[in-house]
């Protein structure tokens, strides 16, 4: 284990890990070692504390009530979305949908643009998307004969860039991309891939499910169209997240779900809708989740530092080194920069006997096709192991992995 691994300045891993009960807990008569934070995060004690105090203390329903736990729900939910705003670099808390996670913010693009495509208009994807920025658009595939088109990925886990800029046409109307791959952790240079749709006069849907929790987001920057993001990889709730849309992309695009909420006027002979971003969020909301993402957010504006994110990556790196080190392993991705997860493939072992396994070692990893066919597919694999890391992980966690990885193999070997 390298020094840099074990010791960063300034970041203490252990002040931040003591704030998650879970890790506390054993798991098999072994010290529990989670290391599938890209899958779902751990939650702090502040994010289950704010749970339960909006239930405790101030829980109403929000926007319409004119009474004082009415008004304090409404103001502590409103404030979610100024800090997603502030968080992903919007101008304006207006330019925040409040979704249930990427899954929801995708689709709800997806069926606005789809109602204006015709047969044989293109789609741009990538062979790295997860299912939540592929299947929506298989939608339009089935249902209005629109074509997608695949960004192909190097056998190193970059996306093919000249791939990407002769892919465009005259038919293409929409690209949709992965800002950091969940299985390959390959970070896209997501101003780039924006510049290069925009010269084309095509709007880009960036999914964030990965990218925003290890490092800073700034979707003005980017210039992007659209920017999803799911709360419950943010040491927040599950159900909560958020799409950013630019410029008048919300005025233009048609309400999603129908109900209370999302308009203004109703009669028997018409509706009225709400502005944007209410427009699209019909329905009484996940008021005390949404509340706790706020806090989720705040709490990484404390602890997610450089010295934590750059110690997240040491982890990753040290892993790599670890898995590099023994035969008969094959690591998916292996781009510079890519982000604190590795996937990889055991020889003659099946991904799900080794996650099994390193279970009764007290190692949580993930293993599958982690949501991602097309690029199993690619690699010519049908599974995988996957260890990602978070800000709560240690260099002891690290040698557990590597301990409980070495002693699956020899009982499988």
């Amino acid at each position: 284990m390298t020094a840099l691994a074990r010791t960063l300045s300034g970041f203490d891993v252990n002040a931040v890990r003591a704030q998650f009960p879970i890790l506390s807990r054993q798991v098999h008569g072994k010290p529990l070692v989670y290391l599938d934070s890209a899958a779902s995060a751990q939650k702090p004690e502040a994010v289950i504390n704010a749970l339960g105090d909006v239930w405790r203390g101030s829980y109403a329903n929000v926007h319409r009530g004119l009474h004082t736990l009415a008004n304090e729900a409404t103001e502590a939910f409103e404030a979610t979305r100024g800090k997603l705003a502030a968080f992903l670099g919007a101008a304006r808390s207006e330019e925040i949908v409040l979704t249930r996670g990427t899954t929801e913010a995708i689709n709800l693009v997806a069926s606005g643009i789809g109602l204006d495509l015709k047969e044989g208009d293109e789609i741009i994807l990538s062979q790295m998307e997860h299912h939540s920025n592929i299947v929506p658009w298989h939608f339009l595939r089935e249902r209005k004969g629109v074509v997608i088109k695949w960004v192909p990925v190097t056998d190193e886990g970059a996306l093919d860039i000249e791939g990407y800029r002769a892919i465009f046409t005259p038919r293409t109307k929409m690209v949709a991309l992965t800002h950091m791959s969940n299985v390959l952790g390959t970070l896209n240079d997501a101003r780039a891939l924006t510049e290069i749709a925009h010269r084309h006069g095509v709007p880009i849907l960036l999914d964030g499910s990965q990218a925003a929790v290890h490092g800073p987001v700034d979707v003005a920057a980017i210039g992007c169209d659209f920017y999803a993001i799911t709360g419950h990889k943010l040491y927040g709730p599950n159900a909560t997240g958020a799409l950013y849309a630019k410029g008048d992309w919300l005025e233009r695009l048609p309400a999603f779900m129908g109900g209370g909420e999302m308009i203004s006027e109703v009669s028997e002979d018409a509706v009225v809708y709400a502005a944007p971003p209410h427009k699209f969020e019909a329905g009484t909301p996940a008021i005390a989740d949404v509340i706790a993402l706020g806090t989720a957010l705040d709490w990484m504006g404390a602890h997610a530092t450089p010295e934590a994110i750059a110690h997240e990556h040491a982890l990753m790196q040290t892993a790599t080194d670890g898995l590099q080190a023994m035969d008969g392993i094959r690591i998916l991705g292996t781009v510079p920069g890519k982000g604190p997860m590795v996937s990889f493939v055991v020889e003659n072992a099946h991904a799900h006997d080794i996650a099994q396994l390193m279970d009764r070692y007290g190692l949580a990893v993930r293993a599958g096709h982690h949501c991602a066919h097309p690029l199993m597919k690619r690699f010519g694999v049908t599974a995988s192991v996957r260890a990602s890391f978070a800000v709560y992980n240690t260099a002891d966690d690290v040698d557990a992995f590597l301990d409980a990885l070495r002693r699956a193999r020899e009982f499988l070997i």
